[in-house]
């Protein structure tokens, strides 16, 4: 039975690991020794540490500062002339979120803030305008230990949302149902079994029209003026017009009839609470706002939808009968009873004794070692266990741009086009059943997944002008993980202990250590002894030829594996 039961004692070192792979981008060798030490409540307190400030905005090169505020308080110079084209600009977002999530500090916040993107998604070619993208990333990163019903109240209203799905334009005299439409299916209460022509389970046709009425009259802000008085964000703003008293606002294109919903919704009428000169006033409106959401996420079943976008995102893809009873039912209600906390949900679902697979003794349900890795978290998760230094976008902005497209152009061609998933769901991996994260696994996206060992070693793509690179033999020499270099299997202990998250057989072991490392299979003691000559010969003559030869083959190896792809 799967259970939601805290794990009792100290982590150990293979759980703390499963849990930082999970909770963050990837955890440095010291990181999971720190956190092997502690229990799963000192765990959490540590990744729900909310003392980090938020990261620097990114910088135009044309310019030498940025071209947006996220505090809200400058306004629209940002956005005015003189800066990089849009698609440039663009790009600079790019690179700063990847650094973003390569440097976040070791708690959750990151995490989230790049979950809240895969389930709310962009696509830079719908929307073309990096403002918009930037200020959407700054809403889930301000949200990420808050509220998420009270972050759709705002991606509703959400710039980026407006232009991608089309709520700029939805009037109350020629609606546009294409939000309404996915908000239902996708992103909140979620599509049942479809019952008849226009009744999914959870909701209708009538529901989403009545939706749509509901959310109509905003606009673009496109000179990021308006700013969130919840949040310090820019968002987008009605279209109004002051009324004759000169101090009320109208909401000029918002509809002001009742809207009814079906009995999926108890038959809930959300009415406009105050009209004025035959028009919504703008408080009214973002009442009726209000109201739709509360009843939206009050909802049994919308509390289930992003239990299981949860539960898929940090546990595994596939629900079984008693994760559905036993774990996603009590994961909705601690939503419910938390005004949809993900922070709580979180609490409760990375302390249980399901999350560790402590909860059975089963094997063929394990969690551990059971996601594949997205492109993100090959790249950042690779980058921190190495301690790989990058260009500082603050103070080496040319060169830290010229190395994050480098990275960039890599995730696309392991099968993450970064900011343009081509459905409105997001990227298939967080979404598309029944495969959802066996996604990330296509004939051409795998041999590029196998490549970056030699990527980041430099041992392919020599010629590529970047700056960043992962000089084995130094880390083995000198990173302090490896106290004797001399000793092949501790070099071997070391790197499978801390790649993998699942144990290897010895076979697997033994031909990694002897065949692909040592390349003397048949005398394995006489094996580990030429290491320790060649590692001697290396220190008395700094010749590393030989010796980096064989690391960078090992360290090859062992990311061109299936073992390596999960965790």
């Amino acid at each position: 039975m799967a259970s939601l039961t805290e794990i009792t004692g100290v982590l150990g070192r293979n759980r703390a690991a499963h849990l930082l792979r999970r909770a963050t981008f990837g955890p440095t060798i010291p990181e999971i020794d720190q956190f092997a030490a502690l229990t799963a409540t000192q765990a959490m307190a540590l990744l729900l540490d909310d003392a980090a400030e938020n990261p620097l905005p990114p910088i135009d090169l044309l310019t030498g500062s940025t071209w947006v505020d996220p505090t809200g308080v400058s306004g629209p110079p940002f956005a005015g002339s003189g800066n990089s084209e849009q698609d440039q600009l663009f790009e600079y977002f790019q690179a700063w979120h990847m650094d973003v999530m390569r440097k976040a500090p070791l708690t959750l916040k990151e995490r989230i803030t790049w979950f809240l993107h895969t389930h709310l998604p962009a696509r830079w070619t719908e929307i073309n305008q990096s403002e918009s993208i930037y200020y959407q990333n700054c809403l889930y990163r301000h949200y990420a230990y808050g509220s998420f019903k009270e972050l759709f109240k705002k991606i509703c209203v959400d710039n980026a949302m407006l232009r991608y799905l089309d709520g700029y334009s939805n009037k109350k005299n020629s609606p546009n149902e294409n939000f309404a439409r996915e908000m239902f299916e996708l992103y909140s209460i979620g599509r049942g079994e479809q019952v008849v022509e226009g009744d999914y389970t959870n909701y209708t046709e009538e529901d989403i029209k009545a939706a749509t009425r509901v959310l109509t009259g905003w606009n673009l802000n496109e000179t990021f003026s308006f700013i969130d008085p919840d949040t310090g964000l820019p968002a987008g703003k009605m279209d109004s017009q002051m009324a004759g008293d000169g101090t009320t606002e109208l909401a000029t294109e918002h509809d002001t009839e009742p809207k009814t919903f079906s009995s999926k919704f108890g038959g809930t009428v959300i009415q406009t609470s105050s009209i004025v000169e035959d028009f919504a006033t703008v408080e009214a409106a973002y009442g009726e706002l209000d109201e739709m959401i509360e009843m939206i996420f009050s909802q049994q079943e919308t509390g289930r939808f992003i239990a299981r976008k949860l539960y898929r995102f940090f546990v595994y893809h596939f629900i079984t009968e008693d994760a559905e009873t036993d774990i996603i039912g009590p994961l909705a209600q601690t939503l419910i009873d938390n005004d949809f906390s993900i922070q709580e949900l979180l609490t409760v679902l990375l302390k249980s004794e399901h999350f560790y697979d402590a909860d059975d003794a089963v094997t063929e349900n394990d969690n551990v070692g059971a996601l594949i890795k997205s492109p993100v978290d090959i790249f950042t998760g690779l980058s921190r266990m190495f301690e790989i230094q990058y260009q500082d976008r603050e103070t080496s902005t040319d060169p830290f741009y010229g190395d994050m497209a480098y990275v960039v152009s890599k995730l696309v061609d392991q099968g993450l086009n970064f900011y343009e998933p081509f459905e409105v769901a997001g990227y298939p991996a967080y979404h598309q059943m029944p495969g959802y994260n066996r996604n990330w696994i296509t004939t051409y996206a795998l041999a590029f997944r196998y490549q970056m060992g030699g990527i980041l070693m430099k041992t392919l793509d020599q010629a590529t002008e970047r700056t960043f690179v992962l000089d084995i033999v130094d880390w083995v020499e000198n990173s302090g993980h490896i106290t004797d270099p001399s000793d092949a299997v501790e070099i071997m202990d070391v790197l499978v202990n801390n790649l993998y998250a699942i144990e290897l057989t010895q076979e697997r072991y033994d031909y990694f250590l002897y065949t692909v490392f040592l390349d003397y299979p048949e005398d394995q003691a006489y094996a580990r002894g030429l290491w320790t000559q060649e590692w001697n010969a290396y220190q008395s003559s700094s010749d590393d030829t030989v010796v980096r030869s064989l690391l960078e083959r090992l360290f090859s190896a062992l990311i061109e594996t299936p073992e390596f792809q999960i965790y």
